[in-house]
């Protein structure tokens, strides 16, 4: 085998372990969240709360229709039951002049940027974790819970995320 194939293999599999070495952590975190229902929230880069639903049950919740808009079948108007974010960050003193945006993250890693005048709009931004009278289930349950991020003000749903398992404050 060339030099340079077998050097640039090496390279490759010393990546790939590193990666799988820093997402590990994220295993555990992903388990947790699915599991217990449960909610990292981080400001500024540091761990401010594990928010379980008893919590985020305390906070005013809000029943509304939305509909859900997918490519790959027809839209579905539901009815979501769920808190606004900016109250979740409130309860948990973020200041709401002291970030710029929010980063959701969600158990399948896919995550939204979500800026601070939008989360801090009435009636806008949700964490659901209820759709048409049901709890959401978990993605290994054929879900998209236990919670949801649902932007009101986003016409085709494109950044809603399913599985959300933190909220990032920068």
């Amino acid at each position: 085998m060339n030099r340079k194939v077998l050097t640039s293999i090496i390279i490759l599999v010393i990546i790939v372990g590193v990666f799988a070495y820093l997402n590990a952590g994220d295993v555990e975190d992903r388990a947790l969240s699915q599991k217990e229902a449960i909610l990292f929230l981080n400001y500024q880069g540091e761990e401010v709360a594990e928010i379980d639903f008893d919590s985020i049950q305390e906070l005013k919740e809000d029943q509304f229709q939305e509909t859900l808009r997918s490519s790959d079948s027809p839209d579905q108007e539901n009815t979501y039951t769920g808190v606004l974010l900016k109250d979740i960050l409130a309860k948990y003193d973020i200041p709401v002049d002291g970030f710029s945006q929010v980063v959701t993250k969600a158990a399948d890693g896919y995550t939204v940027a979500l800026g601070q005048a939008e989360v801090l709009e009435d009636d806008n931004i949700y964490v659901v974790y209820m759709i048409n009278g049901e709890y959401l289930a978990s993605k290994s349950e054929g879900g998209s819970g236990p919670y949801q991020i649902v932007i009101r003000n986003d016409q085709f749903g494109q950044r809603w995320n399913k599985f959300l398992m933190e909220l990032n404050v920068n």
